[in-house]
Order: structure tokens, then C-alpha cells, then sequence
């Protein structure tokens, strides 16, 4: 038995078997309850001609992980629980740590609550092997499967409006994936590179499929079981985390990143209208209303951004740095604007209009360009370290 010791801050040093055929990965959060009829499942449909480790990534603040050590002396295989006392990007987070930790070439991930059923493991494997795929996604809508656990016809129509708007979101990157929801799936670990994902909430599936998928892809069929015990992690709080993952991803490139700047200074025009009309009704005069006014739209603006463009880099640099230098670049597009209108009328000859139209697009280019760099863009002390 080999000794590993997980890189990542917070993390207790964790035992990790000699290399076997397939590491399964299952991310807890308070499953005591789940965790021995889950390995006495591994047990019955795990071949014995298919070595296997099974890693426990757990976020419990319960007895889980004292529950899986003392569940593992039961067991004919190798079992390792890894705590995390920050639970970093979630459920998905979790599963990126397993990937980091496995020492097998396939990784099979599946949630501790006994819905996924663990017979399917040997056919997700044989599937990628055949087929010579690098992931092998647990399908419940395809021919064979089912989802029959998900209770109530609530979460059945979540899934299915979440599993629409990923697959409209990302067509291309989904193709061939009927379901992008499903937190069951295999996948190689040469295939999958741990350090470019960027996890928010529990959709991990979706997460690697959009910035590391895998050339080639199957699926095999599953019925999603009924929980066995405890309560769905399914909440409204993770809804929002996975709009905002859904948003993050969406934007990931430049370019999208760039209409969606643009969207959400459009989308400021609402608060600035609303602040200055208060102004002026409460006896302000217009000029200063309309300044005051605009501060109401960078805040909104602000807020946005910060939530759905530049989540990943705003550690760089403290809240309060990163609000002023926002403030100062859309403050300042008000001062630049005019005399770029000037400039473009009585040396170009431009009419007003046009010249108001460019001035515009000139200016909104000028601060996207300026809040990616001067904002949002890690510092060189930062740069360094990470080096």
C-alpha cells in the first residue's frame, strides 16, 4: 500500500492503493447513512478480474469519514477517504481532486447516495475499451435507461430544462452526449487534464465535457435509482450555481466574453434611467443627477461581471481594488466619448450621428479591453508565484 498526500491546501494525507484497473470516485457530502450499503453494492458487482480503488472525496460536516474507514475493513478491495476542509468548487471540485488522486488509468465517478448503480462500472469500462473511447457517460435518455429515481415531476422537469439549455449553449461540445446531467460516467485519466477545470457546483460531466472533452465518446444505458437514504443536495442554491457555471463557461473565450460585456452594459441603462428620474423628482439638478445616476449603472454592471464574466480571476486582486478600477475605466468613457465625437466631426467631417455610433463602439471596445487588463488581469507579482 502506497502513501499519498494530496496536493491541494486543507486536504488530510490520504492513503491511495498501487495502481488497479479503475478508480471509482465518489464525492460526499454527509452520506453516512449511504456509505455501507454503497461499498457492499461495489462488492457484489465488481469483478474480482477487474481490480478496482474506491476514493471517497467528502465535504461532510457528519461522521461520514469515520463511517467509510470503518466500512473498508469489510471490504475486498482498497478504500481511501480523502477530507477536504474546504469544499473548493463543490461537488465538482471534489471530483477534480479524485482525478488528481487516482492512480488507475479509468476513472469512474458516481454519487454516494446509491441512486447510480454500481453493476454498470465493469460495462462503462469494457464500453470505453471496445469502443476506445475517453469517456463513457451513464445515460438515462437513451434507449435502456431510465429516470425513474428523480422524484417528483419538479426535479424531472429541472433536469430535463437544465439538460435543454446545456445542450442549446453548447451544441457542438455536447454532441454525442444525450445526457451532460448525468453525474455517472468513466473516463480516462490521460484524457483529462485535473488543472483546466474550473468546477462550480455538481456538474462535472458538463464541466469536462466543454473544456476537456475527450475526441471520443460513448454511452451505455442506466436506470437512475431512488435514493437510498438522507436528502437530495439538489437545492436552489445549486440551481444558481449552475447558471452561473452554464454563464462562465458560455463566456470562456474572448470573444464571448465580449458580447456578454456588451449585453451587460446595456443591461445597466435600466438602474441609471431609474436612479437619475429618482434625482431629478426628489429637486436634483439634471447634471449632477445624471453623474450621481451613472454610478448606479456601474454598480449593476459591476455586480454582473464580477458574477458571470470574471468569476475565475477575482482573486487576483481585492473587491475594493477591482470596484474602483471599474469605476474609473466606465467614468471615463463618458469623458473620452465627447471629444472623440468632436475629433470625428471637424477632422473627418463625420456627421454627428455616425460619429456618436462610432464613437461608441471605439469606447466600449476601449473598456472591455481595458477592464480584462487592468482589472481582471493577474498581476505580475501574482504571475510569478504561479510560475
Amino acid at each position: 500500500m502506497s502513501e499519498y498526500t494530496a496536493p491541494a491546501q486543507g486536504l488530510d494525507a490520504v492513503e491511495v492503493p498501487e495502481p488497479g484497473a479503475v478508480t471509482i470516485v465518489v464525492p460526499t457530502f454527509n452520506e453516512s447513512a449511504n456509505v455501507r450499503r454503497l461499498l457492499h453494492q461495489i462488492a457484489e458487482s465488481v469483478p474480482a478480474r477487474l481490480p478496482c480503488e474506491v476514493l471517497f472525496v467528502d465535504d461532510s460536516t457528519d461522521d461520514t469519514p469515520e463511517v467509510v474507514r470503518e466500512a473498508a475493513q469489510d471490504c475486498p478491495f482498497p478504500v481511501a477517504v480523502l477530507h477536504r476542509e474546504e469544499p473548493v468548487g463543490g461537488l465538482g471540485g471534489a471530483v477534480v481532486e479524485g482525478l488528481r488522486a487516482a492512480t488507475s488509468e479509468w476513472v469512474v465517478v458516481m454519487d454516494g447516495d446509491c441512486q447510480h448503480p454500481p453493476s454498470l462500472v465493469p460495462e462503462l469500462v469494457a464500453t470505453g475499451e471496445r469502443t476506445h473511447a475517453g469517456l463513457v457517460v451513464a445515460s438515462r435518455y437513451i434507449d435502456g435507461g431510465s429516470r425513474a429515481g428523480l422524484a417528483g415531476g419538479y426535479r424531472v422537469a429541472v433536469s430535463r430544462g437544465a439538460t435543454w439549455l446545456a445542450k442549446a449553449l453548447f451544441p457542438r461540445r455536447l454532441h454525442g452526449i444525450s445526457d451532460p446531467m448525468s453525474g455517472f460516467f468513466a473516463i480516462r485519466r490521460s484524457a483529462v487534464t485535473a488543472d483546466v477545470l474550473r468546477p462550480l457546483g455538481y456538474k462535472i460531466l458538463l464541466e469536462l465535457a466543454v473544456r476537456s472533452r475527450p475526441r471520443q465518446v460513448a454511452e451505455v444505458p442506466f436506470v437512475f435509482q431512488d435514493r437510498f437514504a438522507g436528502e437530495s443536495k439538489s437545492t436552489a442554491r445549486e440551481g444558481f450555481r449552475f447558471l452561473r457555471h452554464l454563464a462562465g463557461l458560455r463566456t470562456a473565450s474572448p470573444v464571448a466574453r465580449m458580447v456578454g460585456f456588451g449585453l451587460i452594459g446595456a443591461s445597466g441603462f435600466a438602474p441609471n434611467l431609474l436612479g437619475l428620474w429618482a434625482l431629478t423628482v426628489l429637486g436634483m439638478h439634471y447634471l449632477p443627477a445624471e453623474i450621481l445616476a451613472n454610478q448606479f449603472g456601474v454598480a449593476w454592471n459591476f455586480l454582473l461581471i464580477e458574477q458571470l464574466l470574471f468569476r475565475d480571476r477575482r482573486a487576483h486582486r481585492r473587491w475594493w481594488d477591482r470596484l474602483g478600477r471599474f469605476a474609473l475605466l466606465a467614468n471615463a468613457d463618458l469623458l473620452l466619448r465627447i471629444p472623440l465625437i468632436a475629433l470625428l466631426v471637424g477632422r473627418f467631417g463625420m456627421g454627428a450621428l455616425p460619429a456618436t455610433a462610432l464613437a461608441l463602439v471605439m469606447t466600449f471596445v476601449l473598456r472591455f479591453v481595458g477592464t480584462e487588463a487592468l482589472v481582471y488581469l493577474p498581476r505580475r507579482n501574482h504571475r510569478r508565484r504561479a510560475a
